[in-house]
């Protein structure tokens, strides 16, 4: 019990870190204790906690470069070879999801249990997404914007159903899969790439094309969509 909200994320426990991959409410730093890792320059082995990773919303200290002598950023420069997880004993399941809210709700289950919740999200996962053996895709491609609570009262004036969450900062998540279905991208098909119509995050390549082609894609995209909310919306994975 505890990493129930993270199943199918497809990856490895070693990359897990670098993304602070998440999905459902729960977060890899939620349940995150430690790892260890070589630094690639000097053949060292060091440890990490919580804080020295320095996560983000799908960030970490892994994906970023020095700036400059003594800065602390360790993209390309450490291989992670063990990841320690601090679970709960009084477990608890995580709800705060909608569409995990709406399966409690439907199926009268207030406190189900973690294999429980571990089903729901592989069946919304499995009917949201595509399977990358049967078409080509690296899952959510776009992060979801974080805005001030200033610049979500903006938005509801023109878009009173925007999904939102807070978060603890006081800032607040924008569904970006929202944000590209409104704007018009949703299942469209440019050449061999296009955007998967079950789920308006997920890029797709349907054979023949060029990262070249799935990168002017995600721009045309981000540009749509800032065009029409003025947010910007940038890529997850990271792209070499």
């Amino acid at each position: 019990g505890g990493l129930e909200n993270l199943a199918l994320i497809p990856g490895t426990v070693g990359a897990a870190p670098v993304q602070n991959i998440g999905a459902y409410g729960v977060e890899l730093q939620d349940r995150f204790h430690s790892l260890d890792a070589v630094d690639l320059r000097t053949g060292q082995v060091f440890t990490l906690d919580a804080a020295q990773c320095a996560f983000a919303y799908r960030d970490s200290v892994f994906k970023h470069v020095p700036a400059q002598a003594g800065d602390f950023g360790l993209a390309g420069q450490a291989v992670i070879t063990q990841v320690r997880l601090a679970l709960p004993k009084q477990w608890q399941p995580e709800l705060g999801y909608l569409e995990l809210q709406r399966k409690a709700e439907s199926l009268g289950i207030a406190q189900p249990s973690a294999q429980q919740v571990c089903d729901w999200v592989c069946t919304i996962r499995r009917a949201k997404l595509p399977d990358p053996a049967q078409i080509g895709n690296a899952g959510s491609f776009f992060k979801n914007p974080i805005v001030s609570v200033q610049q979500l009262e903006n938005l509801k004036v023109s878009f009173p159903t925007i999904p939102n969450y807070p978060q603890a900062d006081a800032s607040v998540k924008i569904a970006a899969g929202w944000l590209v279905e409104q704007a018009g991208y949703k299942g469209m098909r440019d050449g061999a790439v296009g955007v998967y119509e079950k789920q308006a995050l997920v890029l797709v390549h349907h054979g023949g094309g060029h990262g070249c082609d799935l990168m002017a894609l995600a721009q045309r995209i981000s540009d749509g969509v800032f065009a029409k909310f003025e947010v910007r919306i940038s890529p997850e994975p990271i792209v070499y």
